[in-house]
């Protein structure tokens, strides 16, 4: 299935420069255990952004939608 997926991130530290907020968005084609995979871990992980994001410090908030896509 095809999902979409908003990431929010404010107060945020990317090579030591600070930025108010950054959204990204983006699609994917994924089954429904990917889905749930991915939620899991986003939900459990204290770091999930900073370990998976290059030059990311510090995340004050975040939030992730996922979102099914018509086709």
């Amino acid at each position: 299935m095809k999902v979409r997926f908003t990431l929010t991130m404010d107060d945020v530290i990317v090579n030591e420069e600070h930025l108010d907020n950054i959204v990204l968005d983006w699609e994917e084609e994924l089954n429904q255990e990917e889905v749930l995979e991915l939620s899991q871990k986003w939900i459990t992980s204290k770091n999930f952004l900073t370990s998976r994001m290059i030059g990311l410090s510090h995340v004050g908030e975040s939030s992730l939608t996922i979102e099914p896509v018509d086709a």
